[in-house]
């Protein structure tokens, strides 16, 4: 959800994706209850609790947020003369939750937390509405993102099963097939692909990303998925006919590299980014 809208109660409301954050046009919002929606957001910047939620939101977020100036800030709400633009907030504060975009297709985006609070000072039910709609298209994202890892995924496993009986039948004896011997026949076989084409065994990769959930294919582009799916097939090859360990990784490594230089870039790729994007 890079840069999309949602409909509520007929109104559409965009939204965008600023810092890994969501981020939602409270612009939008505040033009179905006033046709000057500037004047809703400046009213709403002057009230003393939306200056103390905003400030709190900073706090928890951003560490570079100006606590000083949000004191100065604080204490002068509730006097008659006091007004606070999204501009001055940021640039006295360099506040990261709210931001103001100038020209056609600007206006006031805030995160999420922060436009839900808005929306309980405009219109509570709007509020609601706005968060059922938006929960709704989080759920479709998360769908689609879990689609697209099932793709790609499946690129891989398009001759997982030629590979993985070549190694049965041209490196493990008959006697171990189906045994703990045989599997790390078959990993120690997965470690070439990975170092032909990732330079790096799976549990090298694991140490360098601790953070990471699953294993670097997980994380593989779309070109990388392709060129393994062909470096499967010519290893099941290379093992037929007898090469031994160091050949067939020099043969992958150089045939992983021309392919990645071919496949780069190119129109067929191009298109099933777009399939999966």
């Amino acid at each position: 959800m890079k840069d999309s809208k949602i409909t509520v109660q007929g109104i559409d409301v965009r939204l965008q994706i600023q810092q890994d954050f969501d981020f939602i046009c409270i612009t939008d919002i505040a033009k179905k209850f006033n046709p000057v929606p500037t004047d809703i957001i400046k009213a709403w910047m002057r009230n003393r609790n939306t200056v103390e939620f905003l400030g709190t939101w900073e706090m928890i977020h951003n560490e570079d947020f100006n606590l000083v100036e949000f004191d100065q800030i604080k204490m002068q709400t509730g006097l008659g003369s006091f007004v606070l633009t999204i501009k001055e907030w940021v640039e006295k504060t360099k506040a990261i939750g709210i931001m103001a975009k100038s020209g056609r297709y600007g206006g006031t985006f805030a995160h999420r937390d922060l436009a839900l609070e808005f929306c309980s000072y405009v219109n509570p039910v709007f509020k609601l509405y706005l968060l059922k709609e938006f929960q709704r298209l989080k759920a479709e994202e998360s769908l689609g993102q879990q689609l697209r890892w099932d793709l790609k995924r499946e690129l891989t496993k398009a001759n997982f099963f030629i590979h993985s009986d070549s190694v049965r039948e041209n490196l493990v004896p008959m006697i171990d097939w189906n045994t703990k011997k045989e599997a790390i026949f078959q990993a120690s076989e997965a470690d070439i692909l990975n170092l032909a084409l990732f330079g790096m065994t799976a549990k090298e990769w694991k140490i360098q990303n601790p953070e990471r959930k699953g294993n670097m294919r997980d994380f593989a582009t779309i070109e990388q998925l392709l060129v393994l799916a062909n470096l499967e097939s010519l290893n099941a090859e290379l093992m037929r006919l007898d090469y031994d360990r160091d050949v067939r990784i020099r043969v992958l490594h150089k045939a992983a590299q021309k392919q990645m230089d071919v496949i780069i870039g190119s129109l067929p790729v191009d298109r099933i980014k777009k399939l999966i994007e």
